[in-house]
């Protein structure tokens, strides 16, 4: 069990302490810091909810931003956190202290000064990543109800993509790319088969489910077989799907920088071809 010793309480809820091999950490937690004093021993077992932040950078940009945030919304954020850990069951990345804390105190002073931003990705992320969208709607819930203001449902979207980055572990400006270039290929897919995809119907979910794993193959480099008699049945039969899913696998390779294998358009040709199906009877 590590034992933590107490430099500085910057307030209740943070502390600058050494761990048990003497470096420096930041620890994080409700309350943690009341009454705290320096040389005061913390011992890891008697803090149930507790985070460390041992990077050095993390550490430098959390303790500046503190000094912005008062401690009614930074406890509402540490509990948030908490929310994370519990719903995913995992060990978070740790900037995702600095990341939400940061996004969450824009996002209440944009409310504050009526300056309310779209998330033009909503349905995107919803349909992408729906299990941290329900935990995101439940933060918003809570901060919503725990600080007496009302962030708007765009901001369950943002969030959605800080809980997915800190449970995978990838990167918020990644997260933001996939889901600009998913966007583009269903507008691309709207406007090349002349239908309106239903954004919160189920034809939706699958497609852009669908997009998310060839996505998700592609980084990394995951090869599918391609069943060569389909290909060639499916050009044939239905040239207007194969011709949009060559389309839409060049968006990817442009955005992606890296190459589709060709078996996808197999797949992706008939998945236009139900939508099209569905949406021109």
């Amino acid at each position: 069990m590590r034992t933590y010793t107490v430099l500085k309480a910057l307030n209740n809820n943070v502390i600058i302490a050494l761990n048990d091999i003497n470096e420096e950490v930041v620890l994080i937690g409700k309350g943690i810091g009341f009454n705290k004093k320096k040389n005061d021993c913390i011992q890891e077992g008697t803090i149930e909810k507790l985070f460390e932040l041992r990077s050095q950078a993390e550490q430098e940009n959390y303790k500046k931003l503190l000094p912005s945030v008062e401690d009614s919304t930074l406890e509402a954020i540490i509990t948030a956190i908490e929310m994370i850990k519990r719903r995913a069951n995992s060990l978070l990345n740790e900037k995702v202290h600095v990341a939400l804390t940061d996004h969450i105190v824009f996002a209440i002073t944009r409310l504050t000064r009526g300056m309310e931003i779209k998330n033009p990705f909503l349905s995107e992320t919803k349909a992408l990543y729906p299990f941290e969208y329900e935990i995101a709607s439940e933060i918003v819930d809570y901060i919503n109800q725990s600080l007496d203001i009302n962030l708007p449902e765009g901001e369950v979207g943002f969030i959605a993509l800080h809980v997915h980055s800190a449970i995978t572990d990838k990167s918020l400006s990644d997260l933001s790319t996939y889901s600009d270039l998913l966007s583009r290929l269903v507008n691309t897919i709207d406007e090349q088969l002349k239908i309106k995809v239903d954004r919160e119907g189920i034809d939706y979910i699958r497609l852009v489910r669908h997009i998310r794993y060839t996505i998700e193959r592609v980084i990394k480099g995951e090869k599918m077989e391609e069943p060569m008699k389909l290909a060639n049945l499916l050009k044939k039969e239905y040239p207007v799907c194969y011709n949009l899913a060559w389309k839409l696998i060049k968006m990817m390779q442009q955005t992606l920088k890296k190459p589709v294998y060709d078996a996808e358009a197999v797949y992706l040709t008939m998945h236009l071809q139900r939508l099209l199906v569905k949406y021109d009877s």
